[in-house]
Order: structure tokens, then C-alpha cells, then sequence
């Protein structure tokens, strides 16, 4: 069974997720084998400040994976997040270079690279880059340009960028609880994978996962990614307010919120709950929480928005946004941001997986070994694998 295990990581800001799942030939089902949830130290914002603090629990995981498989896991996928992240659309043009004028896949990998070569700050890497046109000629819209004859080959392509530094940590926190390193992907990708099908990729759709301090956007039309964000601000946002709000520590506003929190429920029915450590009880209204939720919400989608008027797509997508992530379990999130959006708006679960994945904050961990599926045939072995291996390099004279 070992070699057919694929192992996720999620580092996440409030806890590192991990999951194991198996595939056989004929099923195209991922049957779950293990999972597993611990809290984080040393992240902040999705960036890894501590990796030492990371590498401990990133063992635990992994001890209770094996406990759970009762095999040896060597390998994993793991994420990168942060606001440091960051998109862009860039160009590149070449000249077809056989002599019969048709396209090769030499042609192709050079105008895609071509295009990764615009001027960059020495503290920032590519992450990766997706095309999502060619231009032969002067004609553009083209998808597939192999063995298409022409003389002037242009590319359209989003450029995904990052903080060396931070790429480094995620590594480096891997590495050091003594696991090898398949591929960092991407967290924003990874939940999108999970959550979204191909009919919704090709109409133009949204992921907004909404993680504990960080939010991620990706967009996808005619079937590829255009556009990712990832905002500094996620559910623990919602637990401050509660805190500020009903004059209570943080961890009964994050019992409060998980219990009673709701974007429609309303009522002046009085609900109380113990604080925690005490005998003391706090009372409060549905009507005051949704009060103190529902701004926070709409404030979050306000950067939504904007981000999608730059890209001009705001109200322009078909399949419209879906939900995932820890902080979109509150009932009536959905119908709040249709509202606010005027798009379509569904809450996004991880999809094909047995027994079904029913908690949206392993929906980053769910995408990562789909993503991994998707391409273990690849000879590049994953998405980063160059920059994986060169980072791996870089630290393997400090791992014990």
C-alpha cells in the first residue's frame, strides 16, 4: 500500500492538517486512510516565522499518520500561503524555430519561459506560471499552439510570485521533522482543486477560502487560473470582534462563534454559555451576534470585490463564488454573499473522496493530493519541483 499513499500538509495559521489517501487503477475515488489536526506554533498570517516550532508538530502529524496507516510515510505535499503571494499577467514573445514554421514543444516552453523573465526584486521568486493564451501571427485565443504553422509566437501568462524567505521556511519546517519534500503547492490552488468541477472552471468561477488569519481569491475561465489574492484577514477576525464585543477572552468568543455563530439566524432569545475556567455565565442575544458578525463578513467580501473589479470580472462570473475553509461554516454565509455580490454562491466541500470530507478546513489538505495525483506521472514531478529541489539543496547541510 505504501507506494501508492499520497500524504498532504496544511500549514495553517491556526492548526497544521494532514491527511493520507489511496487510489487504485479502477476506482476514481481517493479512499481515506488517515487524518489528523494539530494546533500551530510559529505562524502568523499564513507565513511561517518559526520553523523549528513547526518541524515538532509536523512529526506529530506524521507519528499519528503512520500510527493511523501503520505505514511509513516519506514523502509529502505540503502548502505555501501568506500575502506575500502575489499574480501578475505576463508576456513573452520567441520566433518559431524550425525551419518548416510549425510549433514544437521546445517553441512552447520557450515563450512560456520567456514570459517568467521580467524583472523581479532580489527577495522574490516565481512560484509557478499558467498560460492562459497563445498568439500566432497577430491571432490570439489559441490554447494548444503545438504543430500550428506560424512565424511570431506570443504567450499570455500568470505569473505567480513569493518571498524567497518564506519559500525557505516552508522547507526548511518540512525538512526538519525528517520528511522529504514532494511539493510545495500553492494553498490557494489546492483548494480550489478540491472544491471545484470542470464545467465551473470553463464558465468562470472564484474560490474565497477563508482560513483563520488569511482569506485566498482564485479566479478560473475557459478552464485555467487568471487571477490569485490572499488578504490578511480570516475567522479569527470574527472571534476579536466577538471578544471586543461581548467583553469576553478569546477563547469563549471562539466557543460563542463556533457554537451560536450564524449570518441569517437572528431572535432576541437569550443564550448563555459558561466562561471558560470560571462559573461565570455570559449572556447574549442571536441579534447581538449576527450584529457583530455580519459586518466582519461583508467587510472581507468588500476586498473580494475589489479584487475583482481589477480583474473585471465583478459580477461577471457565471458559476459565481464558492465558500470554503474553516470560516465558512456559518449558516447563511452564502445567501449573504450572493447579496452583496450578485453572483450565484455555494459552500464548497471536498469532492471525491471516501469516507466524504465533511470538515472545510481539510479542504487545502484534500487538494493537495489531488493535485498530486493529477500529476505523479509528470516528469517535473509536481509544480515546483525545480524550486523545491533547489531549496532542498540549500538546507540539506543544516538537517540533522
Amino acid at each position: 500500500m505504501s507506494n501508492n499513499l499520497i500524504t498532504g500538509i496544511d500549514i495553517g495559521s491556526s492548526h497544521i492538517k494532514a491527511i493520507s489517501v489511496i487510489k487504485t487503477d479502477k476506482s476514481s475515488v481517493f479512499e481515506v486512510m488517515a487524518k489528523t489536526s494539530r494546533p500551530s506554533r510559529g505562524v502568523r498570517k499564513g507565513v511561517i516565522e518559526n520553523p523549528e516550532e513547526i518541524s515538532m508538530v509536523i512529526m506529530e502529524c506524521i507519528k499519528e499518520i503512520e500510527l493511523q496507516t501503520n505505514e511509513r510515510v516519506d514523502g509529502v505535499y505540503v502548502n505555501i500561503n501568506g500575502t506575500h503571494i502575489k499574480s501578475f499577467l505576463s508576456k513573452g514573445l520567441v520566433s518559431v524555430s524550425r525551419a518548416d514554421q510549425r510549433i514544437s514543444p521546445e517553441d512552447i516552453e520557450r515563450v512560456v519561459e520567456q514570459a517568467k523573465a521580467p524583472p523581479m526584486s532580489r527577495n522574490k521568486e516565481i512560484i509557478d506560471a499558467f498560460p492562459i493564451e497563445y498568439i500566432i501571427d497577430g491571432v490570439g485565443d489559441i490554447k494548444n499552439p503545438l504543430d500550428i504553422y506560424g512565424v511570431r509566437f506570443e504567450s499570455k501568462v500568470v505569473i505567480i510570485e513569493g518571498r524567497s524567505q518564506f519559500l525557505k521556511n516552508v522547507s526548511q519546517s518540512v525538512l526538519g521533522a525528517e520528511i522529504e519534500i514532494n511539493d510545495i503547492i500553492i494553498g490557494s490552488l489546492a483548494s480550489s482543486r478540491a472544491v471545484l468541477t470542470s464545467d465551473e472552471k470553463e464558465r468562470g468561477v472564484a474560490v474565497v477560502d477563508i482560513g483563520a488569519q488569511t482569506t485566498s481569491l482564485s479566479v478560473f475561465e475557459e478552464g485555467v487560473l487568471i487571477y490569485t489574492a490572499i488578504f490578511p484577514v480570516g475567522s479569527v477576525n470574527i472571534t476579536n470582534d466577538i471578544a471586543i464585543g461581548l467583553k469576553i477572552d478569546i477563547e469563549t468568543a471562539e466557543r460563542i462563534k463556533l457554537g451560536f455563530g450564524s449570518c441569517s439566524l437572528g431572535g432576541k432569545k437569550i443564550e448563555k454559555i459558561n466562561v471558560l475556567g470560571s462559573d461565570e455565565k455570559i449572556s447574549f442575544s442571536r441579534n447581538t451576534l449576527k450584529k457583530i458578525i455580519n459586518p466582519r463578513v461583508l467587510e472581507l467580501f468588500d476586498f473580494i470585490r475589489e479584487d475583482l473589479k481589477k480583474i473585471s470580472k465583478n459580477e461577471l462570473l457565471p458559476s459565481g463564488i464558492v465558500i470554503t475553509g474553516g470560516g465558512s461554516q456559518f449558516p447563511g454565509i452564502s445567501d449573504l454573499v450572493k447579496k452583496e455580490l450578485n453572483l450565484p454562491c455555494r459552500i464548497g466541500a471536498p469532492l471525491g473522496f471516501n469516507p466524504p470530507i465533511k470538515e472545510p478546513n481539510f479542504t487545502v489538505c484534500c487538494g493537495l493530493v489531488l493535485l498530486a495525483d493529477d500529476h505523479k506521472d509528470d516528469q517535473s514531478c509536481g509544480f515546483f519541483k525545480k524550486i523545491t529541489d533547489k531549496i532542498k539543496n540549500f538546507f540539506k547541510p543544516l538537517i540533522p
